[in-house]
């Protein structure tokens, strides 16, 4: 059984910072691809950053270089700092990790439950 637990969420004011926080825990093999989503009401989820093992790193035109993402392999760990941020920027944020739990299989997604993130104007 595989665990994302998140945290760092909260209330900030625009302009303002935030760090997320997510640790994969239990049984795991390796861990490939890490990244972050957001959902907004009322809109579709979608990928604001994601980061594979070696490090390299991809962002949504609309967090570019305001976001960074960040991962502690030896933690099974992701990072996501948020800084400049918008009203724009609220919604609830998931972690998401591509795991293998043994060795020659297919890697399975795991979803974290989810972190608020409000940006208050």
């Amino acid at each position: 059984q595989v665990q994302l637990v998140e945290s760092g969420g909260g209330l900030v004011q625009a302009g303002g910072s935030l760090r997320l926080s997510c640790a994969a825990s239990g049984s795991i093999f390796s861990i490939n691809a890490m990244g972050w989503y957001r959902q907004a009401p009322g809109k579709q989820r979608e990928l604001v950053a994601s980061i594979n093992r070696g490090g390299r790193t991809n962002y949504a035109d609309s967090v570019e270089g305001r976001f960074t993402i960040a991962r502690d392999n030896a933690k099974n760990t992701v990072y996501l700092h948020m800084s400049s941020l918008e009203p724009e920027d609220t919604a609830v944020y998931y972690c998401n990790a591509n795991i293998n739990t043994q060795p020659i299989t297919v890697p399975y997604a795991y979803w974290g439950q989810g972190t608020q993130v409000t940006v208050s104007s």
